[in-house]
């Protein structure tokens, strides 16, 4: 189904409203992590499913990311070959088909594949969602564009967690399987929503389909769709020089993933979606409802919820100023604070502890009849969740797709999110029996992950705010050290200038008739 952008019925569309469509797919994310947080600590889940606790819990919950990962990995290829938005749409059918299996399950087996299986759409949709986000944004807001994606997750999280915190009332098997049921709403709203998208302009013209190209360009960029706007041009200008120059330069797009020129770069991807899962948030985000029971905090569920509406509301702030704060110095100080938090609830739990006599609970050190230490232990998790929310939980997302040139864009988020789900899967599987052979020492390892992270972006991660995805190979190959990126940074009008030179007619390119509707 093709559009007609011009058209003044459906000039609604725009790169915001496009955006935040496509960011359905982070929601489906954001259902993914709840919808485990929000059932483990029911007795309707426990007596179904048999009290799963360590290893057994941890495999119910990596299932997800086992999908993910195949979805991570196959996201290169059809973002290629399908597009992007085509092969998020084949997603969102694995996501009802999963499910669908897991609101029927009859067993731990049945509940895994079900979870596995839509894992695949996660997987393929937190790959592509923020390349389609990239590749239509303008340069100036294509941090805030991208932002978005982490946004959705943060209300997915938050819907399904309030969803099933309802059902949870329900004295039935109804308090997971409907919840679990639910999530499939979105995802056939997004399936069907997508044929009304544009498709990505630096996909199409990877394709050769240039005048499509433009139109595109010419109708994300101006308000009259005009195609011979002259900073419409300059952009189209630069996709195609830098297209040629991929083109001339290597004929093998896998073999240029791990290139001497681009591996430095797609390594950074990787870690940066690495580093993103081993703050600690995704911890918190599937078993704060354990954490805040060995702490000692009353309606740990309730407890849980204020936490998820913290995660919401601040990434409002990187959304609207991630674009001016500038990546580095977001990803610097998030990482250090977030280090800061962990190791305080690690030392809270450590001095005030003591062991749990319970022996078939989660948690095997708990705090006890000491309020202070327990509302200590609450408020550095939810300080830790709101560090996460404003820095790397946007930013992991905004990185890795502008800092690679468009002929293997896909293919090495495909390896980021790869990177991510495999991080995923052992954070999943591994925490639940680490939470009952080391407890707070968790904490104290996550923590030490943050200052690693701190290091690696020190000296591996330039600035890259307000460049054009055209420009990255300037900033990586020619720019400042990493360190002093952020210092020597200046504001490129590459893109104005060009514009310029076209309008003035110094630099000659073809006028464009119309090129007919997409």
């Amino acid at each position: 189904m093709r559009p007609n952008y011009s058209s003044p019925m459906v000039r609604i569309l725009n790169v915001y409203t496009i955006s935040i469509f496509a960011a359905l797919g982070g929601v489906l994310f954001g259902f993914d992590i709840a919808s485990i947080s929000g059932v483990i600590n029911t007795d309707q889940y426990k007596n179904f499913y048999g009290n799963p606790l360590g290893v057994r819990q941890g495999i119910i919950t990596a299932s997800m990311a086992t999908g993910s990962l195949v979805g991570a990995l196959s996201s290169g290829v059809l973002g290629d070959r399908l597009s992007r938005k085509g092969a998020i749409q084949v997603g969102t059918i694995f996501w009802c088909i999963g499910a669908a299996l897991q609101s029927a399950s009859i067993g731990v087996g049945m509940l895994v594949a079900g979870r596995a299986i839509a894992g695949i759409c996660v997987g393929l949709t937190s790959t592509l969602v923020p390349i389609y986000q990239s590749e239509i944004a303008p340069r100036k807001i294509r941090g805030r564009i991208v932002s978005f994606q982490h946004f959705a997750i943060t209300w997915g999280i938050l819907i399904q967690y309030f969803i099933e915190y309802g059902c949870s009332f329900l004295d039935s098997q109804a308090a997971f399987r409907l919840p679990w049921a639910i999530q499939a709403i979105p995802a056939i709203i997004l399936f069907i929503g997508l044929f009304f998208l544009p498709f990505s302009p630096r996909w199409l013209a990877s394709r050769d389909r240039w005048d499509e190209a433009l139109r595109v360009l010419a109708f994300l960029r101006t308000t009259t769709t005009d195609i011979n706007d002259p900073l419409v041009l300059a952009e189209y200008r630069e996709i195609e020089d830098q297209l040629r120059s991929e083109r001339e330069g290597a004929s093998d797009s896998l073999r240029e993933l791990f290139s001497k020129a681009l591996r430095k770069r797609v390594f950074l991807a990787m870690v940066i979606q690495m580093w993103g899962q081993l703050t600690g948030a995704n911890m918190l985000n599937y078993y704060i409802v354990y954490i805040f029971d060995a702490a000692g905090v009353p309606n740990s569920n309730f407890a849980a919820s204020i936490l998820y509406i913290i995660k919401v509301v601040m990434t409002l702030p990187a959304i609207m100023w991630c674009d001016k704060w500038g990546r580095r110095p977001i990803l610097l100080i998030g990482a250090l604070a977030m280090g800061l938090w962990l190791f305080l609830i690690g030392g809270v739990f450590w001095q005030y502890g003591e062991p749990n006599s319970i022996s078939d609970q989660p948690f095997t050190w708990i705090v006890v009849g000491n309020s202070n230490a327990t509302r200590s232990i609450q408020a550095c998790c939810y300080l830790a969740i709101a560090t996460f929310a404003v820095a790397w939980g946007p930013v992991s997302w905004i990185y890795p797709p502008e800092i690679v040139p468009l002929r293997i864009r896909a293919k090495s988020v495909s390896l980021a999110l790869a990177t991510n789900w495999t991080t995923n899967f052992g954070l999943g599987f591994a925490v639940p029996p680490l939470f009952r052979s080391i407890s707070w020492r968790v904490f104290f390892i996550f923590g030490s992950f943050n200052i690693a992270a701190s290091v690696n972006v020190w000296f591996a991660a330039p600035e890259t705010k307000q460049h054009t995805l055209e420009e990255m190979d300037e900033v990586f190959e020619h720019g400042p050290p990493p360190w002093k990126s952020f210092l020597n940074w200046k504001e490129t009008n590459r893109l104005e200038m060009l514009a310029n030179d076209i309008e003035t007619g110094t630099l000659m390119i073809r006028q464009f008739r119309d090129v007919g509707t997409l």
